[in-house]
């Protein structure tokens, strides 16, 4: 019996993600099959968790499977963080990290999610009170340098198990599907088969309405990136509070989690826009009102939102000579250097703000507050701290990294023909 699958509406070649279970078996199989698929360049990746003491000689099963199918093989080893969000989570961003590191140009990777995935999903993110998540799994998303493809969604487990037996197929078992400790085994276990003693239909209505639910939060991603655009700064970090205040306090949540998720940062927790309305926007413009969620944080100072990671300030009481012939690597990650390389006349000091340094800028005959020249920059304070000083042997502030520049430094350059560069770590 033939398993039906849909189009592949895109190009390129196919990386089945095969973790040697049931449903990756059967994708595998079934798209062993297909000719145009192997004429693709159809190939298999095995993810090996390192969670069991049989994850090696799972490998090795995997590795005979594809060998006996006539496909290129290839694994990865991953380890598994759990960085609070709970062990399944861990283990997803590992594989999914694997599956960006092993991808070739253009690439499709297929993944064996079903109906019966897409509705514990629904279920998962109902209980944790997601919003545009309920449209759950797409069919077909971008991924790294190509595509992320899950073919099997509108297809009940039933029908997977169904296919492996009269194909006599061999999958794997893992012990700790039969776990309730996780809570999508909960689900599995527990609750759907309850759900589908009253609603037979219930995974296929779950299902159903992610698609729906996913067609319109496609048509409202539209209206996000046009309001987006009108309370978004230069700086695409950047919201202007005006701007955002003016929008209903429905639209402000959705551009705020539009804007962090553009910029690529970690989705905000569940109540963290109620947060923001009520302590960050309010703030005065001088006032120093953050917010940080998984390492990242959102800033508000003057009139802007300024969202990115979270960077420690320089510590305190660091300081280090440097003679500008090699990068000086920094506490913080970032690097201070000469570009080309040169030798000051005399080994300079590199140094934590302290406050109250004051520097003669080039064109002036009087002495300059360092704090009033970043502020006349828009430098904000957090990114202040972070600044190296350079200071002369006699104790002379030379610049604030490669933004603030005193008059003897900027004649010492131009003489040496260099410039002073300050990378900042991404």
């Amino acid at each position: 019996m033939a398993l039906t699958l849909p189009p592949l509406p895109v190009e390129g070649p196919v990386l089945v993600a095969y973790s040697g279970g049931l449903d990756s078996t059967v994708l595998l199989h079934a798209l062993a099959a297909d000719p145009a698929m192997r004429a693709r360049g159809l190939r298999a990746l095995h993810v090996d968790h390192g969670l069991h003491p049989q994850s090696a000689a799972w490998l090795e099963s995997c590795r005979a499977t594809c060998t006996a199918l006539g496909l290129a093989f290839e694994s990865r080893r991953v380890q598994v963080v759990d960085a609070g969000d709970g062990l399944e989570a861990a283990a997803r961003h590992a594989r999914h990290a694997a599956f960006a590191q092993v991808q070739q140009p253009g690439e499709v990777v297929a993944l064996a999610h079903h109906r019966d995935d897409q509705a514990e999903t629904v279920l998962l993110r109902l209980l944790r009170g997601a919003g545009d998540g309920l449209a759950a799994m797409r069919p077909l998303r971008a991924f790294g340098q190509g595509w992320l493809w899950r073919p099997l969604l509108a297809v009940p487990r039933a029908e997977l198990a169904d296919y492996a037996r009269r194909h006599a197929l061999h999958w794997l078992e893992d012990p700790s599907n039969a776990s309730d400790r996780h809570d999508r085994n909960f689900l599995r276990h527990h609750v759907l088969p309850r759900l589908q003693e009253r609603w037979p239909q219930a995974g296929a209505a779950l299902a159903r309405s992610a698609a729906l639910l996913a067609t319109q939060a496609d048509l409202l991603a539209g209206e996000d990136t046009r309001r987006l655009a009108q309370v978004q700064g230069l700086d695409a970090a950047t919201l202007s509070v005006p701007a955002l205040l003016a929008e209903p306090p429905a639209w402000r949540a959705r551009l705020l989690r539009a804007w962090l998720a553009g910029l690529g940062l970690p989705p905000l927790p569940a109540d963290a826009t109620e947060t923001i309305d009520t302590e960050l926007l309010p703030a005065r413009p001088d006032a120093s009102a953050r917010f940080a969620w998984s390492g990242a944080v959102i800033h508000r100072w003057r009139d802007l939102l300024h969202a990115g990671p979270e960077r420690a300030p320089l510590p305190a009481d660091w300081s280090a000579d440097w003679t500008g012939e090699a990068p000086l690597p920094l506490p913080t990650g970032d690097t201070l250097a000469l570009d080309p390389p040169r030798r000051f006349d005399a080994p300079l000091r590199v140094h934590t703000r302290q406050g109250g340094e004051r520097l003669v800028l080039p064109g002036r005959a009087h002495h300059t507050e360092l704090k009033h020249a970043l502020q006349e920059l828009g430098v904000p304070p957090w990114e202040r701290a972070r600044l190296p000083l350079l200071s002369a042997p006699d104790g002379t502030l030379l610049a604030a990294a490669d933004l603030v520049l005193s008059a003897p430094l900027t004649a010492w350059l131009a003489r040496h023909e260099a410039r002073l560069r300050w990378s900042a770590r991404n």
